[in-house]
């Protein structure tokens, strides 16, 4: 038996509930990299609507499909909420929403707005 066998081991991040703001700071990230994603995406919709109609065609009929209205919704969801979170950090740089109780509003805030305008805008869209 060694020397550290009887110490706890530490246990994983599913035991813990991390706090609002770090799962806000997470989906952050994320959402972020999803908007990397999704422009990519822009470029190839523009570059098949730029090659023809055939081609127009075949990238309309995917993303007229269940699936494709998947991935437009997780776009737009992402782009809303980068948007929202990043004024929550804005007001941060102003040293403004700091204690815990304004940032688990603000956080608050944050999802509601991003739901709202993303319901909106497939409201008006469809």
């Amino acid at each position: 038996m060694s020397w550290n066998d009887k110490r706890p081991m530490s246990p994983h991040l599913q035991v813990y509930d991390l706090p609002l703001t770090a799962k806000l700071s997470i989906l952050h990230r994320g959402t972020g990299a999803v908007l990397f994603v999704g422009v990519v995406l822009w470029v190839l919709l523009l570059a098949a609507a730029a090659s023809g109609p055939q081609t127009w065609a075949s990238v309309h009929s995917f993303l007229s499909s269940w699936f494709g209205k998947l991935i437009l919704v997780g776009f737009t969801f992402s782009l809303y909420y980068h948007l929202c979170n990043g004024i929550r950090h804005l007001f941060w740089d102003m040293g403004k929403g700091f204690n815990l109780k304004d940032a688990e509003k603000a956080g608050i805030v944050v999802i509601v707005a991003t739901l709202l305008l993303t319901l909106l805008t497939w409201l008006v869209a469809l």
